[in-house]
């Protein structure tokens, strides 16, 4: 044959062997790009890598950036399950060496590598004899290593070999970042789904509509920092002449403070099915803090006024459980007295509760509320305060209580700005 004549590759003794190797390169490649869980992936391409290289054993090593560790998810073979949980550190091992170096290794003898780290083979019994070691790399970023370890037929790994292995490992990178991501939304959107269904429930337990009353006008709002909060509220009818007014306020915020919440509603609705014909507000309090030590850990408790009032006698009962002070604008003399009488907040110590007891006029005004508004933040980190709350409380004599609220919220809002809502925001209004 003349030497410009090309050759017929088709009669090349390997031709058919390579055109396999390229056609299964290319189903797997398809196979693995293919949206699927991240374990079943990487399983998937344990597999193909023992395959496509004609090995007698695989594993993969994930590389974790908090520990800078690389973890075995899994080792094909008759051995490789025993070392499944196992680890090795960068530099360590002909796997720690191509992490850290990020370049592929083709080692024929691996007993007379010093990198190679015999432990292994004598944990599980397997002899390595042969090994090719690629990294997995995405945008320069170590995502974890391929190992195939003993060709079959007692041959030694080829160059071609280790283009394909390369050639896998470099697809895998990608395919592997993109299951990552593909998990972290798919679990947000499960967290999503879960705090909208807790947003649902807690919302249940607030009261949809609240009553009617001749002698008192009441409006009341609770807007959440998160989804869900540990902010809560109720007006409830204790009897034909008394109603129950309370707020309470959990420490922390979104589903641990929900958890707490949902407990109190629990418990209130419990007590006043055994006690409502004998309701007092001492016990009832007391009771609750009781309830909530034992129902809850330490470092979670809540703050909560409780006004309990006589539609006959006007008179209202205060206990303030560790609340902030409870506003009551009296009309008469243009002043603001403060309802603190009480205890520590519940959910911390067994203690009795003290109530103290005030009797409102017409045009007099109560206002309660949790600290979302009085430590609202602006974008310079300045708290809202209780004077500029309390200037919105003085000029509440000839307005109702819907229009007090109202304009209190908004002043919050228009201080607050841009900044992000820093805690849950509950404020109630009663016009006597």
């Amino acid at each position: 044959m003349n030497k410009y004549q090309a050759a017929n590759c088709v009669e090349c003794p390997n031709y058919k062997s390579l055109v396999g190797k390229i056609k299964y390169f290319q189903s797997l490649s398809e196979n693995i790009i293919s949206k699927k869980p991240l374990d079943e992936l990487l399983d998937e391409i344990i597999l193909a890598s023992k395959r496509l290289i004609n090995a007698n054993a695989s594993s993969l090593l994930l590389f974790d950036k908090e520990t800078e560790h690389l973890h075995f998810h899994i080792a094909t073979g008759e051995k490789g399950k025993s070392i499944e949980s196992s680890f090795i550190k960068i530099g360590e091992g002909i796997a720690g060496w191509v992490a850290e170096h990020k370049k592929a290794l083709k080692i024929d003898d691996c007993y007379s590598d010093a990198r190679f780290n015999p432990e292994f083979d004598i944990k599980t019994g397997f002899k390595t004899l042969n090994m090719l070691c690629v990294p997995m790399i995405r945008k320069g970023e170590l995502i974890g290593v391929i190992q195939v370890i003993n060709k079959i037929g007692d041959e030694s790994f080829t160059d071609l070999d280790l283009d394909f292995l390369r050639a896998l490992a470099s697809q895998c990178a990608i395919t592997i970042e993109n299951a990552r991501l593909i998990n972290i939304e798919i679990k947000s959107e499960q967290i999503k789904y879960e705090l909208d269904t807790a947003r649902k429930i807690q919302q249940k337990i607030l009261p949809r509509q609240l009553p009617d009353f001749k002698d008192i006008d009441v409006d009341i709002a609770l807007i959440p920092a998160k989804e869900v909060g540990g902010d809560y509220y109720n007006v409830i009818k204790i009897s034909d002449t008394k109603t129950l007014f309370f707020v309470a306020d959990v420490t922390g915020k979104s589903v641990p403070a929900a958890l707490i919440v949902s407990t109190i509603y629990s418990f209130i609705q419990t007590f006043l099915i055994i006690n409502q014909d004998d309701f007092t507000l001492t016990s009832f309090v007391e009771s609750l803090n009781k309830f909530l030590i034992s129902s809850t850990t330490p470092d979670k408790f809540a703050t909560a006024w409780f006004g309990l009032y006589d539609h006959t006698t006007n008179e209202l009962e205060s206990i303030n459980a560790g609340h902030n002070p409870i506003y009551t604008y009296l009309s008469s003399s243009s002043e603001i007295i403060e309802l603190t009488a009480g205890g520590l907040f519940l959910g911390s110590i067994d203690m009795p509760y003290t109530s103290e007891k005030i009797i409102p006029h017409k045009n007099d005004c109560l206002v309660f509320y949790t600290d979302g508004i009085t430590e609202a933040l602006n974008i310079h980190e300045e708290e809202y305060g209780e004077e500029n709350f309390k200037s919105l409380i003085f000029s509440a004599k000839n307005k109702t209580s819907c229009e007090v609220l109202n304009e209190i919220i908004e002043d919050v809002n228009s201080f607050k700005g841009s900044a992000e809502q820093s805690d849950d925001i509950t404020c109630g209004v009663l016009k006597f």
